[in-house]
């Protein structure tokens, strides 16, 4: 098997010994090109890259979840494929990994990488569903590129926290989940909107569902982990299904702290729910759009300002080593 090995040095729970441990054992079994990335979207244009050669079976991602969402980018830069295109392996090796985790994989790299040498042997392989998301015709952001995702999205307040967390990690602050529950509460504070929300979902033969303050499109289940504690905003979203969508529509310091407990101690059977709660499962095709721009997260990466978004679930996008 002829595989190439993308590389994020900056991964924040593999040190460079380990990193080239792993790359040893994977050497081992197959033909393997290591390259580390250099820049920002250095993952992306590897992973077209190898979409585009005849001479790539597999890609392996060994990084954190924008290193993975960086890859399949590149690997279904022309659409979905996956008879055709190279299957995707990921070793985590960020802080929360949860396209990883979402997929049964160990979250340390060490095992990981055990895991993926015994997938690799006993040929064993799923084929996962992705969202994909796009500016909409007709609006102001109609000119904005594609782009996949593999476990979740967020439109409003989870995207605002996201982007706060980013602003802390360019000033030297280390990625935790502390980090992540300060920046929950500050902006909470600072929402304007958070009472009467701007953001409307609209999906063909349906009632548009209007003002909600946020929005979280789920790919697969849990939403997110916080330490080994799993997550379950759409407990029913599955790599099987298309796209599942969590929308509060107040955030109404009662509401925050029912809705917070209900995230916190929620399970594969239940999430949040409630008389502002808005759930919906396996959404092909549905837009959201707000009265006022707000911030757009895919993956765990902050994406700007949108006014207009759309998704669309791709059942069958990836095929992936696990």
């Amino acid at each position: 098997m002829r595989a190439l090995l993308v590389v994020n040095p900056a991964a924040t729970t593999t040190s460079a010994r380990t990193r080239d441990v792993l790359i040893h054992a994977l050497a081992s079994e197959m033909k393997l090109e290591a390259v580390t990335t250099e820049y920002r979207g250095h993952a992306r244009d590897l992973g077209r890259k190898a979409a585009e050669s005849d001479d790539v079976d597999l890609v392996v991602a060994l990084g954190g979840d924008g290193t993975v969402n960086e890859v399949v980018n590149g690997l279904l830069h022309a659409g979905p494929d996956p008879d055709r295109l190279p299957g995707l392996a990921v070793v985590p090796g960020g802080s929360t990994n949860v396209f990883a985790r979402a997929l049964g994989l160990p979250n340390d790299a060490v095992e990981a990488t055990g895991a993926l040498l015994d997938a690799l042997r006993e040929r064993r392989a799923r084929t996962v569903s992705l969202g994909l998301a796009s500016g909409t015709p007709g609006t102001d952001d109609e000119g904005v590129p594609e782009r996949w995702f593999t476990f979740c999205a967020g439109f409003g307040f989870d995207a605002s926290v996201i982007g706060r967390v980013e602003q802390q990690r360019e000033r030297g602050k280390r990625s935790t989940h502390a980090l992540y529950l300060r920046q929950v509460v500050r902006q909470f504070l600072g929402e304007r909107n958070r009472r009467h929300g701007t953001i409307t979902l609209e999906r063909p033969g349906e009632d548009p569902v209007k003002d909600l303050v946020l929005s979280i499109i789920c790919n697969t289940s849990p939403w997110t982990y916080l330490g080994n504690r799993p997550v379950y905003a759409s407990p029913d979203a599955s790599f099987e299904t298309a796209l599942d969508v969590l929308g509060l529509s107040r955030l109404s310091t009662p509401s925050v702290a029912r809705y917070a407990t209900q995230l916190l101690t929620s399970s594969p059977e239940r999430g949040p729910h409630g008389k502002h709660a808005v759930t919906l499962h396996d959404l092909t095709d549905f837009t959201l759009h707000s009265k006022v721009p707000l911030p757009l997260q895919m993956d765990g990466d902050h994406l700007g300002l949108r006014t207009s978004v759309t998704f669309t679930g791709v059942r069958r996008a990836l095929r992936v080593i696990v």
